[in-house]
């Protein structure tokens, strides 16, 4: 085979992947799309390419076989031609097998998901277990909806039990001094429920932010 021969052969399968790479690009749903779009398929020495989409890698490769044209015509050492016809071919199987191995990198990546989501919640569960607030179901915890619930019933609670401090502290003034020890005691149970009402909003808010923070950065 002549070298001009060689570079027409590797001209046309190159065309021919382009096609391959084409047709997967365009089926890549978007969902996948964004999974992928950190991730890095190829060694360095290969392509230099981030995400599912692979033409990139086409115009990588169409540039290495202009490099080994240009090869050709100084008529460089046979070594360095055939060192550069390696890679070529390298670069060639590389893409062919990640046109293959979409699917399985992308389930690849939701068991990671599935997996960082299941420890955050069992982290999740036995940081609740121990936070002093395990009157709160622990469900609760494992669901942002769930938590935002939660947390609208702490801030409601809040404001009923402030209501009826301020309601005790009126009556105060005009009762008799018999009932106010009473009264003051009764104040004082109200100030200490909402104290730790106040304190479970924090929690509750807390908890939010940290259930929130890992899904928030995959789905960047």
């Amino acid at each position: 085979m002549t070298t001009n021969e060689l570079v027409q052969k590797l001209k046309l399968q190159l065309k021919q992947l382009e096609q391959e790479v084409l047709q997967h690009d365009s089926r890549l749903p978007p969902g996948q799309r964004k999974m992928m779009l950190d991730v890095e398929r190829f060694n360095n020495e290969l392509f230099i390419q981030v995400g599912g989409q692979l033409q990139p890698c086409i115009d990588q490769l169409s540039k290495n076989i202009a490099q080994l044209e240009q090869l050709l015509r100084a008529k460089r050492s046979p070594y360095t031609i055939v060192s550069s016809c390696e890679k070529i071919q390298d670069r060639f199987s590389a893409l062919k097998r990640a046109l293959a191995t979409t699917s399985i990198n992308v389930k690849s990546i939701e068991q990671q998901k599935r997996s960082r989501r299941a420890y955050a919640i069992k982290r999740g569960i036995k940081s609740h277990n121990e936070s002093g607030f395990n009157w709160i179901a622990s469900n609760v915890m494992q669901n942002s909806h769930q938590l935002y619930e939660e947390l609208n019933k702490h801030l409601n609670w809040a404001k009923i039990i402030e209501q009826k401090i301020e309601n005790l502290q009126s009556s105060l003034e005009n009762c008799h001094s018999a009932d106010k020890i009473k009264l003051q005691n009764e104040i004082l149970t109200l100030h200490s429920r909402l104290g730790k009402c106040r304190q479970a909003t924090s929690y509750i808010e807390d908890r939010i932010q940290l259930f929130e923070r890992p899904f928030k950065s995959q789905n960047r």
